[in-house]
């Protein structure tokens, strides 16, 4: 009788280990997957939905143990490229057409939730009390809350998974149920190989050398063209020197106004202003909300330069800005905007800076 019930007490046993996984087991198989990653390669794309557009990124996340970050972003509308970079010196946004990078000492991306970053989505994850996870067609759904502090209206996030718990799309919605933000997975790489020489700004810098330096052989190209063109009497130059002609490049010939402004606030004065290598448009708004908009043509430096800025990178619909306590700047459609007030949150300045994106109301200026 005793050797029956024992039989019996390690078949249940049997049969309750042999059973479906607990939402505890499905969460610790993503966990396991995430913390013995000492690197991995995430590429896929990113939609983000904005004023009833979509723009849409390739995406490129690597990271390492030790809190190092590469994001290559690459809008699929402009081929405008741009890069996250976080290294042992700090956080970069590198913009390789313009030669550029913003420097921060930042804690992104642990200040916010990040919907391509492993650690952030787990993060999210495990913060959640009220995260539930479902079963759907053998695979899996976990939705829980996010944080985003430069847009409350970002609410919670699905999160998708096979049905061994391998990551395979995230979708980030607000508080009306609507996708904001949409990231697709092609390939993710748990056992990558990288190192921290594959995280150095210098590589970013002599990559951009090398492109400035196609660029200015194919400029010098066109220029011999249109010299030899000129010689023949079939065109005529409109600049007698080379600084004429990079400058009238540099015109910025309409104001570009925001489609959104805080009520109570108005436009009070707008002004155009000539520099050596071009022109500035300086709007100022007065009312409940004080700010000032600066708008002119984005600049390629010279030599790569780096610019110190005390806050965080944001995610704007189709760039990277850089915000401080009372400002932010970012680069659109070869326009560089810097945007700064005193009255101004930041979700504030976000809507504004959104609003003078792809669609726009422009003014001749004279």
């Amino acid at each position: 009788m005793k050797k029956l019930v024992v039989l019996a007490v390690g078949l249940m046993l049997f049969i309750t280990g042999c059973g479906k996984e607990t939402e505890e087991d499905l969460v610790a198989k993503f966990e396991k997957n995430v913390e013995n990653s000492k690197s991995y390669v995430l590429k896929g794309n990113m939609e983000i939905l904005s004023n009833e557009e979509t723009f849409t990124y390739s995406l490129e996340a690597n990271y390492l143990k030790d809190d190092y970050y590469k994001v290559t972003l690459v809008n699929q509308t402009n081929n405008h490229e741009q890069i996250i970079l976080k290294n042992g010196d700090g956080v970069y946004v590198v913009t390789p057409t313009l030669n550029k990078s913003f420097k921060f000492q930042s804690k992104w991306p642990s200040n916010s939730s990040q919907s391509y970053i492993l650690s952030s989505l787990l993060s999210d994850i495990k913060n959640d009390e009220n995260m539930t996870l479902e079963e759907q067609d053998k695979n899996y759904v976990i939705k829980s809350s996010v944080n985003y502090p430069n847009n409350s209206s970002l609410t919670y996030q699905k999160i998708y998974f096979d049905k061994d718990m391998n990551l395979e799309k995230v979708e980030v919605y607000d508080s009306e149920d609507i996708i904001n933000i949409k990231v697709v997975f092609s390939s993710i790489d748990l056992k990558a190989g990288l190192s921290e020489e594959d995280f150095l700004l210098e590589d970013l810098i002599d990559m951009n050398a090398e492109n400035n330096e196609e660029n200015k052989n194919t400029t010098n190209n066109n220029e011999n063209t249109t010299n030899n063109t000129t010689e023949k009497g079939t065109n005529k130059e409109n600049c007698e020197n080379e600084e004429c002609d990079t400058k009238s490049s540099n015109i910025l010939d309409s104001i570009i106004y925001p489609l959104y402004i805080p009520s109570e606030t108005y436009l009070s004065n707008s002004e155009e202003i000539d520099t050596d290598e071009g022109n500035r448009m300086i709007l100022t708004f007065a009312g409940d909300k004080n700010f000032v908009l600066i708008e002119e043509v984005a600049s390629v430096a010279n030599e790569f330069e780096i610019i110190p800025v005390y806050g965080d990178p944001v995610m704007l619909s189709d760039t990277i800005a850089a915000k401080s306590a009372n400002s932010m700047v970012w680069t659109s459609d070869n326009v560089s905007y810097y945007l700064t007030s005193n009255d101004l949150s930041i979700e504030e300045m976000v809507t504004i800076a959104e609003s003078l994106g792809n669609t726009k109301v422009v003014s001749g200026s004279k």
